[in-house]
């Protein structure tokens, strides 16, 4: 198995987290992992995207120009990235702020009500994970316990109460995926 893929979206809603996240997951659960951040000079409001490779081989380059899996949160990323997900590959996207919807009929695609599903949790820092939620339900690249580990691992310490409540925000993202 090997799945490449982009995450992008606006700065501040998590996208890099989301990335280093599913990225350790990986690495907790043996398999080989890039992680490949880029934003612009202002992190928070302008864009940023993450490339994530999850193998269980050797990965020859953290470099791509096309995507088994693009998670889009804003418009201009679906702009940029929908043309770039491989024939038969999977789209996700959060239709909170989205003018135009994907129209390619050769891939799969999801969109899901993140920020709404956050809002009603009443708790906007989670947004991330339960879009990561939606991705594990339609390509489980990695399990929930390796992402379990991976929280503990990349949350400082004095944020592990936050455990449960991304746990949580995890399973609802898989509940609310739908399938264009």
């Amino acid at each position: 198995m090997k799945k490449e893929i982009i995450i992008s979206g606006f700065g501040g809603q998590g996208v890099l987290s989301m990335g280093k996240i599913l990225a350790y997951s990986g690495l907790m659960e043996g398999k080989e992992v890039t992680w490949m951040p880029a934003y612009g000079p202002e992190q928070r409001g302008g864009t940023a995207n993450v490339t994530v490779i999850v193998s269980d081989d050797r990965i020859s380059s953290p470099i791509l120009s096309k995507y088994d899996i693009a998670i889009v949160l804003n418009q201009p990323s679906l702009d940029k990235f929908e043309p770039k997900v491989k024939p038969g590959g999977i789209l996700i996207y959060d239709s909170y702020g989205i003018i135009n919807p994907p129209k390619r009929k050769d891939i799969e695609v999801y969109s899901i009500n993140a920020m709404d599903k956050a809002a009603e949790m009443k708790n906007a820092k989670i947004f991330n994970m339960i879009v990561l939620g939606g991705l594990l339900h339609v390509c489980p690249v990695v399990t929930s316990e390796g992402l379990e580990k991976a929280l503990k691992k990349t949350l400082p310490e004095r944020h592990h109460d936050m455990i449960p409540i991304n746990m949580q925000a995890l399973a609802e993202g898989g509940k609310i995926m739908n399938k264009q």
